[in-house]
């Protein structure tokens, strides 16, 4: 259980274990999801009708997707980065790779692996976040919609935390599956001189047939707990910012 896994990891790693990666995480952010964000707000806005008419349900997930995929080649390396450093502690102490941060990580990987690795898994990276930002940008923007639609809500902190929240749900049920082939071939061993996985679909096939069809979302819980909070602050920040921006440099 989730609990099981916290614990798990104060004995044996204590406090610090829980932040391991931390500097990847926030390199992560800072590259990935300014850069999908950003790409979803000008692209929404430009095809939204010159009534004010938003863009419909197909086009919005069209654009989040556009925005995943590019979002997430640029934020491969630090993704890659904060994958090895978190998983680093469930390794033997003889094969533990030892990164003291994100950057010490990644010109070690480019040093010792070669600058290609760093985009290791770069396809299944994108394929998540073509699924995570279809989702998660798409059913922000529909939920918001529909909630201002039905007259009980305003364009106000409130509304944005409940289109967040139902957000945050469809994601996280959306994008399991392919966050697990994402992780897995980011993490994979050689073994042999050959690669654990040959691709995205052998992960799902192997993790079906050893691991049963519904460990593909092994993990909802924390993997909500930590996705729903983070797409109501995402969301929430980024609807403040955006009228500050029209408020300062757009009145006139």
């Amino acid at each position: 259980t989730s609990f099981h896994a916290l614990t798990s990891i104060l004995k044996t790693e204590g406090l610090k274990g829980i932040y391991t990666g931390l500097s990847a995480g926030l390199l992560r952010q800072a590259t990935y999801t300014t850069t999908r964000l950003g790409i979803y707000t000008v692209l929404f806005e430009r095809l939204t009708g010159a009534d004010g008419t938003p863009p419909g349900f197909l086009l919005k997930a069209l654009i989040g997707m556009t925005a995943g995929a590019t979002g997430a080649f640029v934020g491969t390396p630090a993704e890659v980065a904060l994958i090895r450093m978190t998983a680093d502690g469930r390794l033997p102490a003889d094969q533990r790779r030892g990164y003291k941060n994100v950057f010490n990580a990644l010109v070690r990987i480019a040093r010792e692996e070669g600058v290609p690795t760093l985009w290791r898994g770069c396809i299944p990276t994108m394929a998540r976040a073509v699924v995570v930002n279809a989702a998660q940008l798409a059913s922000y923007s529909q939920s918001k919609q529909f909630l201002l639609d039905s007259g009980y809500f305003s364009d106000n902190i409130l509304c944005h935390f409940c289109a967040s929240m139902i957000s945050g749900l469809v994601t996280t049920a959306a994008s399991m599956p392919v966050d697990i082939v994402k992780t897995r071939i980011q993490n994979m061993r050689m073994i042999d001189g050959k690669p654990e996985y040959k691709n995205g679909l052998d992960v799902l096939l192997k993790v079906v047939r050893y691991e049963g069809f519904f460990s593909l979302w092994k993990g909802f819980t924390p993997y909500y707990a930590r996705l729903g909070p983070h797409t109501v602050l995402t969301f929430i920040f980024l609807e403040q910012m955006n009228k500050a921006y029209k408020r300062l440099f757009l009145s006139g």
